[in-house]
């Protein structure tokens, strides 16, 4: 399975001192549980392998959902592009310590899911977080899954077939696909009510890091080789931001809302129509608009205008040359042609894009974190400074919009 033509191609490594891990992590197998893939800092080892950036076919099927095309020729399509490629962290690698680790939560964008994200989320691991990428369950992921009991016909087929019974055998995974707009339905009230259900999924998988890092004993479903109890007393839970794309971004200011033990969020290129009005002066926290140069438009920026404060920093920039899909890892995964075709490359170098991106953020986050790290020697990227950078927005405002 993969691209053949692709050896020139992948997620570039994170650049920080600490190697990388990864492993994903299920608690409650049901669609109310939380179910994320968490990034972190990792001891060097030879044997742990780079899993598959993709999971499975059925994220395929998803992806080939989202954008409407047939499924059987949506796998070829993207098993034959993206099928080969690897995420740039060692699966199930050992946790390595060395002082308590800041952590941020990871919200995908529409149509997005837990690994698509890996470039940012390897990036900051490698700078000593621990970063929980969640995957979804509002219908807004390309696919996800959960796990139902089997009914008793099932059981007792089984024991036809003499299988033997264990708890992980009651469970028959269940997938989740992307829900389209119905035919006439109305945006807001479909992504008013997703935005909500997301941020809880956010706070929600904080609250299963803070029970890992007490050292409560943890049941993942997904019984992965990873040991948890390695995670207790790993996290500084005086330190915690919400990162989010597009949906993630008006994701990460709906948690920002909700839970004041978000010291800070960082909104790459949202997409603010989910949010109801009333929030925006209720959040308190700094918040760094990261933004495409051409995704936005004025509606959208006069609404992150509103959020401005005399009283908490409110950062914005515009990445020259980027589009919406700059964030997410496709951009380093389809050559220039489909590339372009498909809108997931802009017209600078990606991987500069992401760099500037990455920087930025960790500078905001040392800022509003208290970090003793030396991530400040990135600060004027904060305010734009930069060739490859413009303050604030390139888009035009009416001043009496705002």
């Amino acid at each position: 399975m993969g691209n053949t033509h692709s050896n020139h191609l992948g997620i570039p490594p994170a650049k920080g001192p600490n190697a990388v891990g990864c492993t994903d992590f299920m608690m409650d197998h049901t669609a109310k549980g939380s179910f994320f893939r968490l990034y972190y800092p990792c001891q060097e080892t030879e044997r742990a392998e780079k899993p598959d950036w993709i999971p499975c076919r059925e994220y395929f099927n998803g992806l080939a959902d989202f954008i409407k095309i047939n499924r059987t020729l949506g796998e070829r399509i993207f098993s034959y592009l993206f099928g080969s490629f690897k995420i740039p962290a060692y699966l199930d690698a050992p946790f390595k310590s060395n002082g308590k680790c800041p952590v941020v939560i990871f919200s995908h964008g529409l149509g997005a899911f837990r690994t698509l994200y890996s470039a940012i989320c390897a990036e900051l691991a490698s700078h000593g977080f621990i970063v929980a990428s969640v995957e979804h369950r509002d219908q807004s992921a390309s696919a996800t899954y959960y796990f139902r009991e089997k009914t008793e016909s099932e059981k007792a087929n089984e024991k036809v077939l003499k299988k033997s019974a264990s708890a992980q055998n009651n469970l028959v995974k269940e997938w989740m696909y992307y829900r389209p707009l119905q035919h006439g339905e109305s945006e807001f009230p479909l992504r008013n009510k997703q935005v909500k259900q997301r941020a809880d999924e956010c706070i929600l998988a904080l609250e299963k890091l803070t029970e890992i890092n007490s050292g409560i004993p943890v049941q993942n479903v997904l019984q992965t080789q990873f040991d948890w109890t390695t995670l207790q007393n790993s996290m500084d839970l005086c330190r915690i931001a919400v990162m989010g794309h597009s949906f993630g971004g008006a994701t990460a200011i709906e948690v920002l809302c909700k839970e004041v033990k978000f010291k800070c969020g960082i909104a790459l290129d949202s997409w603010m129509l989910p949010l109801d009005d009333e929030i925006f002066p209720q959040v308190k926290q700094p918040i760094f608009f990261i933004n495409s140069e051409k995704f936005q438009w004025a509606g959208n920026i006069n609404r992150m205008r509103k959020m401005d404060s005399a009283i908490t920093q409110r950062k914005m920039i515009t990445i020259r040359g980027t589009v919406h899909q700059s964030f997410p890892d496709f951009t380093f995964l389809a050559g220039n042609w489909i590339g372009k075709l498909m809108k997931l490359k802009g017209e600078i170098d990606p991987e500069i894009a992401i760099d500037l991106s990455n920087k930025a953020s960790l500078a905001f986050l040392q800022r509003h974190l208290g970090l003793e790290k030396n991530f400040n020697q990135w600060d004027p990227l904060i305010d734009g400074q930069d060739d490859n950078l413009i303050p604030g927005t390139n888009v035009i405002v009416l001043q009496s919009a705002i």
